[in-house]
């Protein structure tokens, strides 16, 4: 793909008509979409045509959308988009630790598909060519780890700061508990939320405007959190 050419998106869904409202909604903004109907059909996809992004029904006729996910994760890190009618966390959480870099429960309207897409779209950005992360008046450099809020700068914990910085380098996608407790304190805390849940609150306390109502420290319900950063 050059650099003037469309992101390529793959759709992987089993039901035609939604396919064809997915392919009218994503060209309606000029990304170039493929299709696939069945999981098997889309991982050759993906080998074939590698997309920039893909987006993919949990339900499929063949394999689980989940199964479609880790076998695409063992080689290539495209964002990946869920779409699912199974509203359970649990079902979130799988699909979200077998690789999705978020997800949407149907039914939702275009403006969040495409809102939801361009932000795991925007992961695709190498970190290391930037190292500076905004959200609000905030600015995180992760080279140096100073943080700042209005030009001030903000102390934080080394474990404030592990966690803002893992939040900040997978801006835009919603990482779970479980993800985040394993990489920060080991896998023996991934039971034990209530470590997240204390740094988490001190966070907000010193990056949001309002703690209480937070813009960019967001939580999804049961499942994890996600850095907002438009």
């Amino acid at each position: 793909m050059s650099a003037s050419s469309p992101p390529l998106v793959l759709v992987i869904e089993d039901e035609i008509q939604f396919r064809r409202l997915l392919r009218l909604t994503l060209e309606s903004v000029s990304y170039e979409v493929s299709e696939a109907a069945t999981g098997l059909q889309g991982l050759r996809e993906t080998a074939v045509r590698p997309p920039q992004g893909i987006i993919v029904d949990l339900g499929l006729p063949d394999i689980d959308g989940k199964e479609v996910i880790r076998r695409i994760r063992e080689w290539s890190q495209v964002p990946v988009l869920v779409l699912t009618v199974r509203d359970g966390e649990d079902e979130k959480i799988a699909a979200l630790d077998a690789g999705a870099d978020d997800y949407l429960t149907k039914p939702f309207s275009g403006r969040e598909l495409l809102a939801r897409l361009r932000a795991v779209l925007r992961r695709t950005q190498p970190i290391a060519s930037s190292p500076i992360v905004r959200f609000g008046d905030v600015e995180v450099d992760l080279a140096s780890r100073v943080v700042r809020r209005a030009g001030a700068e903000i102390r934080l914990t080394a474990k404030e700061h592990d966690l803002l910085r893992y939040l900040a380098m997978h801006a835009g996608r919603v990482v779970t508990h479980r993800q985040i407790l394993r990489e920060l304190w080991g896998a023996n805390a991934e039971e034990s939320p209530q470590y997240l849940w204390v740094y988490m609150t001190h966070l907000r306390q010193k990056l949001e405007a309002n703690p209480r109502e937070p813009r960019h420290l967001v939580t999804d319900a049961g499942v994890g959190y996600r850095l907002v950063v438009d």
